[in-house]
């Protein structure tokens, strides 16, 4: 009788062992993507530090920076959507400090005031360093003419404005330009589904239980006839 099931019997324990250990890494990466932010919320909960010309992204990023500066009104729109405070465009400003021009992501300004006077005067900022990595393979080129990005990316975005290769996202201004609604740096925007995939591949494993169950009962009932 076993060497009637030895082969269903084979697939089924192979194909449930590989869909539980992958349930098992995704646990694995469940623990490591939760430790990652949790050192992300210490750093986000830390007080403000002056920005100098020696952070890095290593052990600087999510870092809450305090800097004085002025926008100059030189500034690039980056189309969002699914932000908390909605569609539209995430303002990338050149903001001249006294280390240099840097890059500031003032925040959401609404679709239809894209052509809005940007609030050019002096301002304390309050946010956080950020080496955003919104841009892939599949990212279009942005529309120049139009001024109007599909992400952010500190080297593309620092030639065009011709400063420092350093971002700030705000999450307040003094005084705040009219125009924006601050979307501060937090981890709800981080993907962690690691727990969804690993109950994937747990229901996945015992799908597949159940189905080899049942060919193995087949096996033996044509068999038997």
């Amino acid at each position: 009788m076993l060497r009637r099931i030895l082969f269903p019997l084979i697939l089924g324990l192979a194909g449930c062992g590989t869909l539980i250990g992958l349930g098992l890494w995704q646990v694995d990466r469940l623990a490591w993507k939760n430790e990652i932010l949790a050192e992300i919320e210490d750093r986000l909960a830390s007080p403000p530090t002056a920005l100098s010309l020696f952070v890095n992204e290593n052990q600087d990023e999510y870092r809450p920076i305090s800097v004085i500066g002025t926008p100059t009104g030189e500034e690039l729109h980056v189309l969002v959507s699914g932000t908390e405070a909605g569609t539209g465009y995430r303002v990338i400003s050149k903001f001249e400090t006294e280390i240099g021009a840097i890059l500031l992501d003032q925040g959401l300004l609404a679709l239809d005031n894209k052509d809005a006077a940007p609030l050019v005067t002096p301002m304390n900022i309050t946010g956080s360093l950020l080496w955003p990595d919104d841009q892939n393979s599949n990212t279009p080129a942005p529309d120049l003419e139009a001024n109007i990005w599909f992400a952010r990316n500190i080297e593309t975005m620092s030639d065009a404005l011709g400063t420092r290769p350093l971002m700030v996202v705000a999450s307040r201004a003094t005084p705040p330009d009219p125009r924006l609604t601050a979307l501060p740096v937090n981890t709800a925007s981080i993907k962690n589904d690691h727990f969804e995939y690993a109950v994937t591949w747990f229901l996945l494993a015992i799908v597949w239980a159940v189905m080899s169950f049942y060919l193995i009962l087949r096996v033996l009932r044509q068999k038997d006839t």
